[in-house]
């Protein structure tokens, strides 16, 4: 397919007042959706077995809590081989590879005699699923200019985000009918029909431009030297930390919801959903709003936004103000904002160099799931199931996320339409 010949990393694309939105195909839509969504189903289908999976192991109800921060350091470190992979060698065999690792990696775990196992199996079924968020970023960013990168990873979040709304409400049906191992099996099943699909109708989208870049430097080198780049690492850290804000959610939502306040699992993925529904809803206004706006602005824009709700859940949380309600509806709206402020950093990272696509959506996706698993980390080591410690970790991620935001990534001048 062809491919944009434009690759100046400059903000010109931003400064357009006067742009007319490239034709999207629904059916590349969907296929860099499904292979985004692999990651998030994997996470959100078995979040409701995991109070069962420590039972049926004899550990603490928190023990289990162990394999979902196996996963992220997966996602995390899993990122980084396939981002420069993808550039060299182009962007169909790092998917294929990635998907048949994951096949491997979720049978392991349908076998698991342990936790550890679990754990383990949970790490390279993770080293597997994160070749399609990261090669799908890529071809985004191959086919489509800034803006327009923009609004179609709005749209990739239209369809991997139906992923955290029905997955719970399957995984939570499938537990009371056959089990948590059964999860790992559909899970894997899922994977298999994404590798076939993408064996047989995802082209080749690599330039050769990029091809060439990779090919002359090692992929340290490349990291190294986007490294130097103030504006990326503003975009590296915005994203991370908004995106650890999220995992925290996902983190504590089974101890909090159904531990703390006793919604039944059966019902979990409804509140699950619900707030998941928020950030899909709000990220299709994003992309609407990118006819007239450019990344920057929206992503300036709605970053406060997070910040009120944050503070007010905070609030609420060691008070007791509001109960329940007074930590989910202010949550509710935190993860609303979410839907600017992903696609749009994303989109400005990989536009600060574009013959680095793969590296870059390397580096920022690896930043995200490494961060998003140091506060999944610190949520676990606080050993407290209420809403305190989520907040805590929500709050500063959203802090910080505003200061790489502002400091580093927005520089004056930087958010014209």
């Amino acid at each position: 397919m062809p491919v944009p010949a434009k690759f100046a990393p400059t903000p010109s694309d931003a400064t357009r007042t006067a742009h007319v939105p490239a034709k999207v195909s629904a059916g590349l839509v969907i296929m860099l959706g499904a292979l985004t969504a692999i990651a998030p189903l994997s996470i959100d289908m078995y979040l409701p077995s995991l109070p069962m999976i420590a039972q049926s192991f004899g550990g603490p109800q928190g023990s289990a809590q162990i394999t979902l921060a196996a996963f992220l350091g997966g996602m995390a470190i899993g990122q980084f081989f396939y981002g420069p992979a993808s550039d060299r060698w182009g962007r169909r065999g790092p998917i294929l590879f990635g998907a048949v690792l994951y096949v491997a990696a979720s049978a392991a775990c349908v076998l698991a005699p342990s936790i550890l196992w679990l754990s383990v199996a949970r790490f390279a079924q993770a080293l597997g699923g994160c070749a399609g968020q990261v090669v799908a970023r890529a071809v985004v960013r191959d086919r489509f200019e800034h803006r327009d990168a923009a609004r179609v990873l709005s749209l990739l979040m239209l369809v991997m985000g139906v992923g955290p709304i029905i997955a719970p409400l399957i995984g939570g049906a499938m537990l009371a009918v056959v089990g948590w191992r059964a999860i790992f099996g559909v899970l894997g099943g899922f994977g298999a029909l994404i590798s076939l699909a993408a064996l047989f109708r995802l082209a080749e989208s690599r330039s050769a431009e990029t091809a060439a870049q990779a090919r002359s430097e090692h992929p340290i080198q490349a990291y190294l030297a986007l490294l130097v780049q103030p504006r990326l690492v503003g975009f590296v850290l915005a994203g991370a930390l908004n995106s650890a804000a999220i995992f925290s959610y996902i983190s504590a939502s089974p101890g909090l919801l159904i531990g703390t306040y006793g919604v039944p699992p059966s019902q979990f993925g409804w509140v699950f959903g619900l707030n998941a529904g928020a950030m899909i809803a709000m990220s299709q206004v994003n992309g609407h709003l990118l006819r007239r706006h450019s990344p920057e602005r929206l992503v300036a824009w709605s970053r406060p936004v997070s910040l009120v709700f944050a503070l007010a859940m905070a609030i609420s949380a060691f008070t007791g103000l509001g109960g329940m309600w007074g930590v989910l509806v202010p949550l509710f709206f935190i993860m609303g904002s979410f839907g600017f402020v992903g696609p749009n950093t994303m989109a400005g990272g990989l536009n600060i160099d574009p013959r680095r696509a793969g590296s870059i959506s390397a580096l920022m996706g690896g930043a995200q799931f490494g961060v998003g698993a140091a506060a999944s980390a610190a949520i676990t080591a606080m050993h407290d199931p209420g809403p305190r410690p989520m907040t805590i970790v929500i709050l500063g991620c959203i802090i910080g996320s505003t200061v790489a935001l502002y400091a580093l990534a927005l520089p004056k001048g930087s958010l014209q339409d």
